[in-house]
């Protein structure tokens, strides 16, 4: 069984969607080994705690560059032995150094279908601000592999959300998390996993 990593910086809803497949045993080629938050508050750490999985923070605030940020996470990735890395609601981008040493290996979910509304600067609320921006009629949610360009990795799975007339950037942020990001995170968690334990990969 593979060793995964979540990297966080919030509430941890993804977070738990994950904790919540292993506690089902829908995610079972991987077990969930150590959760890191770029904040020191995040709920994400509660949640991890809750569920008895090893938890520890990397604030880049603290450690002064990018280069330390990087080296304390790939230290900790290193000391529990991980195999993958899950980045959910991880608001730092990581360097094209980093992601070198972890290719087919790191998991991103985003809020809209790639490659509408995704790249630098796109996250959070404003993802969900700029698909009603431009009108759109489905939206919904992208688990990608990540490489050194934002977004821009071999994308795993998708799942369409549709969007109301009444739909707020908020109301619209629930239902592609409720419907889309909890469901395909921890089904692209497991199908990586369950990959590479066969020695494929989908580089």
């Amino acid at each position: 069984m593979l060793n995964i990593a979540v990297l966080v910086s919030g509430g941890g809803t993804n977070l738990q969607a994950l904790i919540d497949a292993q506690t089902a045993g829908t995610l079972h080629s991987g077990r969930l080994a150590l959760v890191v938050s770029s904040k020191p508050g995040a709920y994400a750490l509660e949640r991890a705690g809750k569920a008895g999985i090893p938890a520890l923070v990397c604030s880049k605030r603290e450690l002064g560059t990018q280069e330390a940020f990087e080296e304390a996470i790939q230290h900790a990735l290193t000391e529990y032995k991980i195999h993958v890395i899950v980045l959910a609601g991880f608001l730092s981008i990581l360097s094209e150094d980093f992601t070198r040493q972890w290719p087919g290996r790191i998991l991103n979910v985003h809020p809209s279908l790639i490659p509408a509304f995704c790249g630098k600067g796109m996250y959070g609320l404003k993802v969900h601000e700029a698909a009603l921006g431009r009108g759109v009629k489905v939206t919904g949610a992208t688990v990608h592999l990540v490489n050194e360009i934002p977004d821009g990795g071999h994308i795993l799975l998708q799942k369409a959300v549709e969007v109301l007339p009444e739909d707020t950037p908020e109301s619209l942020q629930k239902r592609v998390m409720e419907n889309a990001e909890w469901v395909l995170l921890p089904q692209a968690a497991e199908l990586l996993c369950a990959k590479i334990t066969e020695g494929e990969a989908f580089l």
